[in-house]
């Protein structure tokens, strides 16, 4: 392959990358005025689920549940996790 073809390469990938962290912070910025509490690592993962087929409302679901979820462990203290009581 030719210098200049992977050069060009290259470059096209950088630009891939700098629209994809654009886009990133723009959604991060809609999820911080909705008060969604996701990081940017979170939602970039979320995205990626839903580019990659996953239901946006099942997902939703999910987190909420696991949210719930963490919060009663939190609520429950240290001991909640002890299988051996």
């Amino acid at each position: 392959m030719s210098d200049s073809r992977a050069s060009s390469k290259k470059e096209a990938k950088q630009l891939r990358a700098q629209a994809a962290r654009e886009a990133i912070d723009i959604l991060y910025e809609i999820s911080t005025l909705l008060n969604t509490h996701l990081d940017r690592r979170a939602l970039s993962l979320c995205v990626s689920l839903v580019e990659n087929g996953v239901n946006p409302e099942a997902l939703a679901v999910v987190i909420k549940e696991l949210r719930r979820e963490a919060e009663n462990l939190q609520q429950d203290g240290p001991d909640a996790m002890d299988v051996d009581g």
